[in-house]
């Protein structure tokens, strides 16, 4: 390995600001902050607002999505295409003019 072209791989403590949840791992991050860890150490810390303890898809929480009020903002600035599209096929078509015979020789 060349020497002073990699960066510094230390010891960093991640924590989720929005629940009880930090680990220590390694990470080039250098943060300014530090925490003391369980083993007695100080280790510089970065804080996170979502992490595996606190995201829904793993811990199974699933938020409430106003899509109903999606769907109706979308129908008011573009109207509701599907009714407009029932409506055209449900018109009976006019009758395709008939080609004349003048046009054969």
């Amino acid at each position: 390995m060349k020497k002073d072209i990699h960066p510094d791989y230390h010891p960093v403590v991640f924590r989720d600001v929005s629940g009880e949840f930090a680990f220590l791992t390694r990470s080039t991050a250098t943060p300014s902050k530090t925490i003391v860890w369980e083993d007695g150490n100080t280790y510089p810390v970065v804080d996170v607002e979502i992490s595996s303890a606190t995201h829904p898809f793993y811990t199974g929480q699933s938020r409430v999505v106003d899509t109903a009020g999606r769907v109706e903002k979308f129908r008011q600035r573009y109207g509701d295409r599907t009714a407009k599209a029932a409506e055209k096929k449900a018109a009976p078509e006019s009758p395709a003019p008939e080609a004349s015979d003048s046009d054969e020789s």
